[in-house]
């Protein structure tokens, strides 16, 4: 008869069931990773994707990881658009969940060309748009130096201004694509020097964002504006007017900036801030969800002022019981990407991941500490939760022992008085 000793051994002998089953159900979802049926593979991706947002898997990542990311790499290539789309997610909550280090950098070095050639080959955009979140996050953990992450954005972007050759055919990127490549293409971004741009760069990408604008998708101009705000924090303007100030003094250095191109440059400033300006006010047009339009108005409201003023919005977002802040456009931005991709897990990952921790110079309350709402509290207070009807069996179990005790105490005591 196995007695609990304390609450706590209750506790932990009811989580313990809990992460056996976890572990057990994982095992099996990698194992039907082999499996012929794309049924049987989606819903083991399914299965998989669950468990990384409930709860980090360490332990597993720890013995499977390899098996693991090479799976997931060949149900982006060979299976259908929604195996693809649910193997790469796994790719991206696998690069989290190891965080920074040499399995990151594997991850990223081993996937960038398959993904590469499964964008290039997709036609779907549930495909196309979370290879392309996968690649900015596998990216965003795993590149180590400018080049790699400058890799991926080259891939990323090309997505809607490929290099054209005899057997490139262009196509029209559906809204979502677009959505997808901008704000993946901005996420890295922030992690990068501005003057990775180059004059030349920063006016093309400029003039192509100012261009997304005018799209009718609001969400494309969302991203596009966000994006806009990006470029603009990094100050990358200000450092060619200096550089341009220097060779109009006579310290003309090799690929400096030109006064026609700094007027170019400001003037384009000045276009992207009278769009920013139209579209804050914008009135919503037949069938326009208030919700997005509230959100296209504030967005452009606040990059009116940064572009006008210089100051960013600051954010405040409850995370558990802790408060996350951003108070830059880039923070902000990483913030939103991760929020979107993590979806559900948002939560765990935020309490309990230390690379998002670094990240966002963020430490919770309580790190590795199950934060219960009011309504679970109570609820293991109630008679009928599991924690009180395992201290009721003890309970019993220990008067019954009592009584035994006794009964035979009491037993031996009349044997020696006979």
């Amino acid at each position: 008869m196995d007695l609990f000793d304390s609450d706590d051994d209750t506790s932990s002998f009811c989580m313990d069931e809990v992460q056996v089953h976890k572990d057990v159900m994982l095992d099996q979802s990698l194992d039907a990773l082999y499996e012929k049926r794309s049924s049987t593979r989606e819903q083991a991706l399914a299965s998989i994707i669950d468990a990384f947002n409930s709860d980090l898997q360490h332990d597993f990542v720890e013995k499977n990881f390899a098996t693991l990311l090479h799976l997931c790499l060949h149900c982006t290539k060979k299976g259908s658009s929604k195996e693809s789309s649910l193997a790469s997610h796994v790719i991206g909550l696998l690069a989290l969940t190891v965080g920074l280090g040499d399995q990151a950098q594997e991850i990223l070095e081993e996937s960038v060309t398959p993904l590469s050639q499964a964008l290039k080959s997709g036609r779907e955009a549930l495909k196309i748009t979370s290879i392309l979140e996968c690649l900015a996050i596998i990216t965003f953990v795993g590149g180590t130096n400018a080049e790699q992450t400058e890799r991926s954005m080259q891939i990323i972007w090309q997505m809607i201004h490929p290099k054209l050759g005899s057997n490139v055919v262009a196509t029209k990127p559906l809204s979502a694509v677009i959505t997808s490549v901008v704000a993946s293409w901005a996420f890295l971004l922030t992690t990068v020097d501005g003057w990775t741009l180059g004059p030349k760069i920063w006016l093309e990408t400029v003039t192509c964002l100012s261009s997304l604008l005018e799209k009718d998708d609001r969400s494309v101009r969302i991203a596009a504006g966000e994006a806009l705000a990006l470029i603009f924090e990094l100050g990358t303007l200000e450092k060619f007017a200096a550089q341009a100030k220097g060779c109009a003094y006579g310290s003309v250095k090799e690929g400096s900036v030109s006064q026609e191109a700094l007027i170019n440059m400001h003037g384009l400033k000045a276009k992207v801030t009278n769009q920013a300006r139209d579209l804050s006010v914008e009135a919503g047009g037949k069938g326009s969800a208030k919700k997005d339009l509230n959100a296209q108005r504030n967005l452009f409201r606040d990059l009116v002022v940064f572009l006008e003023g210089g100051y960013a919005p600051e954010t405040s977002t409850k995370v558990g019981g802790n408060t996350l802040q951003t108070r830059t456009w880039y923070q902000m931005i990483q913030f939103n990407f991760l929020k979107h991709f993590l979806g559900g897990g948002l939560i765990k990952h935020m309490q309990e991941n230390e690379f998002l921790h670094d990240v966002f110079s963020f430490t919770p309350k309580k790190i590795g500490a199950t934060i219960m709402s009011s309504d679970e509290k109570r609820f293991l207070k109630s008679p009928n939760s599991a924690l009180n009807k395992a201290r009721t069996r003890f309970m019993n179990e220990l008067r019954m022992l009592t009584m035994i005790a006794e009964s035979e105490r009491w037993a031996l005591c009349s044997d020696g008085g006979e």
